[in-house]
Parts: structure tokens; C-alpha cells; sequence
């Protein structure tokens, strides 16, 4: 069996498909995306879709190696991106082959299930209360919410009390037993970090996620000295050779890399069972599509240290088009009593509506984030 050929199709709301073919007649899909920066990872794809061509798409362990390795220049969330989506379409290829999930080829599943978790308040939360009700009441057991908006390194504690009171509101409208994740965003630096951190306590968070940004990982230990909540980092590290520091420093409770940056499937096992040698938890990031999600469930299959996974449905960015939309099966990711069920069929496990990828390809988008500033007319972190 050889690679023959591959298309990349640009979706709404802010996604990258990739499906390869193979000159058997089986097909891959994959999810190779930078939020923002599609475009730039599509490129990347052709780049290193030209040394594939012509080859067994078998041989995942090698391929990957050739990309990750063969450039020379390594790492870095476009080539990890890329690399990712890629891998993901090969593993896909390997289980239809086979028969099985992919899962069932990387020693088998270990759970049916897993707990998910839910997004409210978008960017700038408000409203969160009323959010996480709805929430709750279509039966998850866990929601995840931005903390705050901008603040710059050293801010008013007024932006502190909104938040805490916002988080205090959720937690007061879905009780004790509803896990609530706060996302930081990195968008706090150190010194408001340790501030917010301390005052969130009360309202016993699931975890607090990205306290800094992943370039001042070494702030973590003294936020973790200010806190005993679970702190959560790693949408933004792309390889085990970015969590290898983390990992030692001891100073991570829970690893979030995406498997649509973070080197696909292949890297994403390694890294999560590096952290499991660290009695440190996982839970996958994944803000994106249906391929990116499904891939993440056949990688918490086979890992004891995962215990919860994000997922984008009714999602601020996903206006127009959602989750389920480009998916033949929309009961594949059934969410019962706050669990989805890990998909059992070929590959992925889902089975892609090709005619509809393509139709929304010919709308495409050209997707961005925000661009903030402070008061003084200084960037912000988003």
C-alpha cells in the first residue's frame, strides 16, 4: 500500500481537514490546524507531504521521525501542527486497515469512557451563572471558563474581585459537585497570578489552567507555593522535549497538549505517559473539530493518567457551524451524565460527511483572534 495523494480543505468555524489516500482505496483523515493560523499550516502540510508520497503510510514511527527530525529546524506550534494532523490521517489509514480502532493498536483500551467537560462565557465572560446552568442541565459534570479579561503585569484588584465573584456565581448556581476549570489563558501575568490564584481557593477550582504563559514556566513554583489548587499547563507545548522541564521541576499537576499541535497521536502517548511517570494527570486539550476530538479519545483509551477531556460543542468560535455538523454519525460523541463514550469503530472511530467538508471548503474562512490592548495602548494577551 502507498500514499498516492492528499487534499487539504480550509472549514468554518476556524478549522484545517486533511484527507490522504492511499492506492488501495483506503482513506485518512486529520485535523492540522493553528487556531489563527491555518493558512500557514496548510503550507507546512504540502512541505512535508512531498516526501510522503510514494511511501507505505504503515510506517508511522519513521515517517513521523523523518518530519520531526529531517528539517534540520524542529519544533514550534506551525511544523508541530502540521506533523500532527498528518499523523493523525496515518493512524487513521492503519486502523481502517486493520479493522480496528486505533486504540486497539497501541495495546488497547483501558476504559470505555471518559469525562468531558464544557466551555462557558467566551472570551470576556459574563453571564457565566446562567451559562453554567444550561450547562449542568444538559448533564455535564464539569464546565471551564476564562478568569478574567486583560490585566497587565501589576492591575487593579478591583478586575480580582469581578472575577472571583463571577467564579463564585457558577460555583453558587451548579453546587459542590460540578467541576469548574478557570482558565488564566495566560493572559495574567506572575504577580496578579499569585493574587487570583489565592482568593479562587475558596471556591475549590477542578484546576486553574496556563497561570502564565508557558515562556515563564518557571513562575509556576511559586504560584504552586501560593496555592493548593491543581495547576494545569501545555496547550501551548508542542513535543516531550517541551514538558520534559515541567515534568522534572515537579511543579504541573495536569498536562494539557493538543493533538492537533503537539505532534498527532504518536507524540501525544509518549508525552502522556511521560507525565504518568510523574503521578501527573492528563487532560487533552481540544478546542477544535471532530477529527481532532476523536483522535484525542483514541489516546485517552490507552492512558491511565487522563481523566477528562475537552471538547468544542456550542463553543463560542463555533457559530455557523459546529461540532457534530461534518460527521455522518452524530451520535458518536453522545453525551451521557457528563461521559462520552470512547468511538469503537475503524481508524478514528468516526466516519467523515465528505460532501459537506467540501461544501463548506468553498466558504472557508479566514479565522483570527482577537488583538487586545490595554488602556495605555499597549498588546494584551488574549
Amino acid at each position: 500500500m502507498r500514499i498516492k495523494g492528499y487534499t487539504q480543505f480550509l472549514v468554518p468555524p476556524r478549522w484545517l481537514f486533511l484527507k490522504i489516500e492511499t492506492d488501495e482505496g483506503l482513506a485518512g483523515w486529520g485535523e492540522p490546524v493553528i487556531e489563527g493560523k491555518a493558512a500557514t499550516v496548510k503550507t507546512a502540510v504540502d512541505e512535508l507531504m512531498e516526501n510522503l508520497i510514494g511511501k507505505d503510510p504503515m510506517n508511522i514511527e519513521d515517517h513521523w521521525n523523518v518530519m520531526y527530525r529531517g528539517g534540520f529546524y524542529r519544533g514550534g506550534p506551525i511544523l508541530m501542527s502540521a506533523i500532527a494532523g498528518i499523523d493523525q490521517a496515518l493512524w487513521d489509514i492503519k486502523g481502517k486497515f486493520y479493522n480496528a480502532p486505533v486504540y486497539q493498536l497501541m495495546g488497547g483500551k483501558l476504559r470505555n469512557k471518559i469525562r468531558v467537560y464544557s466551555w462557558i462565557g467566551g472570551d470576556r465572560p459574563s453571564l457565566v451563572a446562567e451559562a453554567a446552568k444550561k450547562i449542568k442541565a444538559r448533564g455535564f459534570t464539569a464546565l471551564k471558563m476564562n478568569a478574567t479579561e486583560e490585566l497587565q503585569y501589576v492591575d487593579s484588584f478591583k478586575k480580582i474581585d469581578e472575577a472571583v465573584k463571577r467564579i463564585a456565581a457558577v460555583r453558587d448556581a451548579v453546587g459542590p459537585e460540578t467541576g469548574i476549570g478557570v482558565d488564566f489563558h495566560g493572559r495574567v501575568h506572575k504577580p496578579m497570578a499569585k493574587v487570583l490564584a489565592k482568593e479562587l481557593e475558596p471556591f475549590h477550582p477542578l484546576f486553574i489552567e496556563e497561570p502564565v504563559l508557558p515562556e515563564n514556566n518557571e513562575a509556576l513554583r511559586e504560584i504552586a507555593d501560593h496555592t493548593t489548587i491543581p495547576i494545569a499547563t501545555g496547550e501551548r507545548m508542542y513535543s516531550r522535549w517541551d514538558f520534559k522541564r515541567l515534568l522534572t521541576d515537579g511543579v504541573v499537576d495536569i498536562i494539557q497538549p493538543d493533538l492537533s499541535h503537539a505532534g498527532g497521536i504518536t507524540e501525544c502517548k509518549k508525552i502522556l505517559s511521560m507525565a504518568e511517570s510523574f503521578d501527573v494527570a492528563a487532560a487533552l486539550h481540544c478546542p477544535l473539530g471532530p477529527i481532532a476530538l476523536a483522535a484525542c479519545l483514541q489516546v485517552d483509551a490507552t492512558c491511565h493518567n487522563a481523566f477528562i477531556q475537552e471538547q468544542s460543542l456550542g463553543i463560542h468560535y463555533n457559530e455557523g457551524n459546529d461540532l457534530l455538523d461534518y460527521l455522518n454519525d452524530k451520535d458518536v460523541f453522545k453525551y451521557e451524565n457528563g461521559f462520552v463514550q470512547i468511538p469503537n469503530g475503524p481508524g478514528l472511530g468516526i466516519e467523515i460527511n465528505e460532501e459537506y467538508v467540501k461544501k463548506m471548503a468553498k466558504t472557508g474562512h479566514n479565522w483570527h483572534n482577537p488583538l487586545w490592548r490595554h488602556e495605555d495602548g499597549t498588546v494584551s494577551e488574549w
